[in-house]
């Protein structure tokens, strides 16, 4: 789970603003942002993942000429999803940085000066989400009828999402003087078309959803045809193709569905998978995640950019690009089975966290922040807030994910 200095960008979220308001998905940044989806599905799962998953990553059985591995489960990616959560709460909470909608009274760099020069480089979770949701989507839709890939995401995206919309807008119409968005910004944020529809996000984090669907709506494409080997690969070089055209196009459209800024992360993921499913030893793949890198590179120019706006400054291009890296070093690992130390089942529980997690912890946590940082110490404060926010996404995936979801399914199917 995607929203750089867009309105509801993650990086400028405006819906952090008092009564001003942020960023789609996408921006993570506020979104902070994305997105963390989420994500999709819990890696047994932003978003956003994402951007930021919400659901379990089975790795392949044996494929014809492919990776010879037992079918299991890739715990490891649910915690890769967990990380990318925490960084973009770190950087909502300590390291968003306009002063003038700051929730702490003071700049997060004054607060927390230790902690605020890594947490500004927290919105690059979002990119994190992106990338295992590339890998996430196309592991999962492998196999699967478009009709039950359209309804495997609609039931793991929408449950918690209406929950969080519904919750952060109480909220928010009930602070302190009030809000100052419309009804119609609320109706049409449980769509999750707000972005294109003209309505605000009521939490900057949304931003990162848009750009999740965008994916999906695109990969349906190569889904409804069946997916095979070179389909998905013909897919891969078209998209980065297309993303490499798209913004000297002209067109708002084609800019649109393209998601130029983002592609390379998703893009990044699918190469990832093949690489698993398939094996290390066919060379077009590595020439097209080292494309996919390239174009990473020179997005993160302009997002470094659109982010430092929401830091007070001081980004550096370098180290946003040694981070990138080392996700793209992590996800291969996990694919090539470099991490399976680390398969632990409890990161299954911290992956099914995610994306609740990343839905309610900006606007909501500002509110805690804004009303209480004047009478508890502000680490403390950071400490129990994140306490809390981790506790209300258990009970959401418990009682409205899990429950709904399969509601839905069986509704739907």
């Amino acid at each position: 789970m995607d929203d750089v200095v867009r309105a509801e960008d993650p990086r400028t979220s405006p819906s952090a603003a008092t009564a001003t308001a942020p960023a789609p998905a996408t921006a993570p940044l506020t979104a902070t942002p994305p997105v963390p989806a989420p994500a999709p599905a819990p890696v047994s799962v932003p978003a956003p993942a994402t951007a930021p998953g919400r659901e379990a990553v089975t790795a392949p059985g044996p494929a014809p000429g492919g990776n010879p591995r037992p079918g299991r489960r890739l715990h490891v990616l649910d915690g890769l999803r967990f990380l990318a959560a925490l960084m973009v709460v770190g950087y909502h909470y300590l390291g968003y940085d306009h002063w003038w909608r700051s929730p702490w009274g003071a700049s997060t760099a004054s607060v927390f000066p230790v902690a605020h020069p890594a947490a500004v480089y927290g919105w690059l979770g979002v990119e994190l989400f992106f990338l295992i949701s590339g890998f996430v989507i196309c592991l999962s839709c492998w196999g699967r009828t478009p009709r039950q890939f359209a309804v495997s995401r609609f039931v793991r995206l929408y449950p918690a999402y209406w929950f969080a919309v519904a919750v952060t807008s109480a909220v928010l119409l009930l602070r302190p003087g009030g809000w100052d968005g419309s009804a119609r910004d609320i109706l049409t944020d449980f769509t999750m078309f707000q972005e294109p529809l003209g309505a605000r996000d009521i939490d900057g984090v949304y931003w990162s959803l848009w750009a999740e669907l965008r994916f999906y709506l695109l990969f349906a494409v190569v889904a409804a045809v069946g997916l095979t080997y070179r389909r998905v690969v013909g897919f891969c070089v078209a998209w980065l193709l297309a993303a490499t055209l798209a913004p000297g196009s002209g067109s708002g459209l084609f800019n649109l569905m393209v998601v130029p800024e983002y592609a390379p992360f998703f893009v990044g993921g699918i190469v990832i998978h093949l690489i698993h499913r398939f094996g290390a030893r066919r060379p077009e793949l590595w020439l097209l995640l080292g494309a996919s890198w390239l174009m990473a590179r020179d997005s993160l120019a302009g997002l470094v950019s659109d982010a430092d706006h929401s830091v007070g400054g001081g980004l550096s291009l370098p180290v946003a690009l040694a981070i990138v890296t080392s996700f793209y070093a992590l996800m291969l690992a996990a694919a090539l089975g470099g991490l399976d130390f680390m398969n632990w089942r409890l990161l299954g529980l911290a992956g099914s966290l995610t994306y609740p997690l990343y839905l309610l912890h900006e606007d909501i946590g500002w509110e805690v922040i804004r009303h209480t940082h004047g009478r508890v110490n502000a680490w403390a404060l950071v400490c129990v807030l994140v306490a809390l926010m981790l506790s209300a996404a258990w009970l959401v995936h418990r009682f409205v994910e899990r429950p709904v979801a399969s509601r839905l399914k069986s509704w739907l199917s």
